[in-house]
C-alpha cells in the first residue's frame, strides 16, 4: 500500500533561488504595471495590463502557499492603489465580479504546476482566464451600470461595443489579451532560462 504523500504544495518554499526572485519580480511588475502606466500613458492601450498573466504564472512558478497568497494580494493591493490614483474610493461591490476572476486565474495556475510544464498550457490557461475576466465583469458592468438596458441585447452591448463615449469594450479585452500572452510568454522563457542555467550549474559543481 503506498504511503499517503503530504501536501507539500502547502508548504513554504525552504530555499530562496534565482528563479523564484525573479518569479517574484516579474508577477509584481505584471500586476503593478496598469497602475505605472496610469501615470505615464493612460490613453497608450488601454487595458494594456497583464493582471491574469501574472497571477497564473505567479501560481505556477512560486512555491507552496506563496503562489496563492502573492498575486492575490498583489492584485487586490493595486486594486486599492489605482482607485487611489484615479481619486475613487474602494469599489467593493466591483470585488465581487474581479475577485472571483483572480482565484480562478490562480487556481488554473496551480492546476499546471508540474516540473515539465510547456509554453503552450500555460498560454491556453492565460488565454482562459483573460476570457472569464472580460466575460465577468463585464457582465457585472451590465448588470451594475443603469446605463445599460437589462436585456440580452443589452448585455451583447456591454460586450462588445459598450457605452457611447466610451473605446469599444472588445478593445480593452484585446489589449488585455496581447498583454496577458506576451507576458506569460516571456514569463515561461525567463523562468525556463534560469532552470535550465540552475541544471548546469549543478552538473558542473
Amino acid at each position: 500500500m503506498r504511503p499517503i504523500q503530504s501536501l507539500t504544495f502547502l508548504n513554504p518554499p525552504k530555499n530562496s533561488s534565482p528563479a523564484l526572485t525573479v518569479a517574484i519580480l516579474m508577477m509584481v511588475l505584471g500586476i503593478f504595471f496598469r497602475v505605472i502606466r496610469a501615470d505615464l500613458s493612460p490613453e497608450t492601450l488601454p487595458n494594456f495590463s497583464p493582471l491574469m498573466a501574472a497571477a497564473l504564472c505567479g501560481a505556477v512558478f512560486i512555491p507552496g502557499w506563496l503562489g496563492l497568497a502573492l498575486p492575490v494580494s498583489a492584485l487586490l493591493i493595486s486594486d486599492a492603489l489605482l482607485n487611489l490614483h484615479d481619486g475613487l474610493a474602494t469599489n467593493f461591490p466591483q470585488l465581487l465580479w474581479t475577485l472571483p476572476c483572480y482565484l480562478v486565474a490562480v487556481a488554473i495556475g496551480w492546476s499546471l504546476r508540474s516540473p515539465k510544464i510547456g509554453l503552450w498550457p500555460i498560454l491556453g490557461g492565460t488565454f482562459a482566464s483573460s476570457v472569464i475576466f472580460y466575460v465577468v465583469t463585464n457582465t457585472g458592468s451590465w448588470l451594475g451600470l443603469p446605463a445599460y438596458e437589462q436585456t440580452p441585447v443589452g448585455w451583447i452591448q456591454a460586450l462588445t461595443i459598450g457605452l457611447p463615449g466610451f473605446p469599444p469594450t472588445w478593445t480593452f479585452f484585446l489589449n488585455s489579451l496581447m498583454s496577458d500572452l506576451l507576458f506569460a510568454a516571456l514569463f515561461v522563457l525567463v523562468e525556463r532560462a534560469l532552470a535550465a542555467k540552475g541544471s548546469r550549474e549543478n552538473v558542473a559543481a
